[in-house]
């Protein structure tokens, strides 16, 4: 924190938000009490985010569903959408400082998403 050589300090997004609904951030280098409770917290979010993902698709398989359910149903996974936006950004943000990432023939090719017949 004195200026060191090899010190490696950025911003990172953090999991949550102010009072005002303003983003959270962190200035260190990523192995700070903050960092590892984002960890944590990320951690968890992404957990529960795959589990409402099943509970979707059991829900959604299920053809007596309410329409009251499907709306509650779609509010847990707008919320939990931008809980993972939030951990893919903080993460990408924090990829892309620390340099580039190596292309091991993976990321150059994609399938497109639809048939452009």
């Amino acid at each position: 924190m004195n200026g060191e050589q090899g010190e490696s300090r950025t911003f990172r997004l953090l999991p949550w938000t102010a009072a005002e609904g303003k983003p959270c951030y962190v200035l260190g280098d990523g192995t700070g009490y903050v960092s590892r409770m984002a960890d944590g917290i990320e951690s968890i979010q992404l957990g529960m985010a795959d589990d409402l993902l099943g509970h979707a698709a059991d829900l959604l398989a299920d053809r007596r569903v309410t329409g009251a359910e499907l709306h509650f149903l779609a509010s847990r996974l707008s919320e939990s959408l931008q809980e993972v936006k939030r951990v893919a950004e903080s993460r990408g943000s924090r990829l892309s400082a620390s340099g580039p990432v190596p292309d091991n023939g993976r990321l150059g090719h994609r399938e497109p998403d639809i048939d452009s017949r």
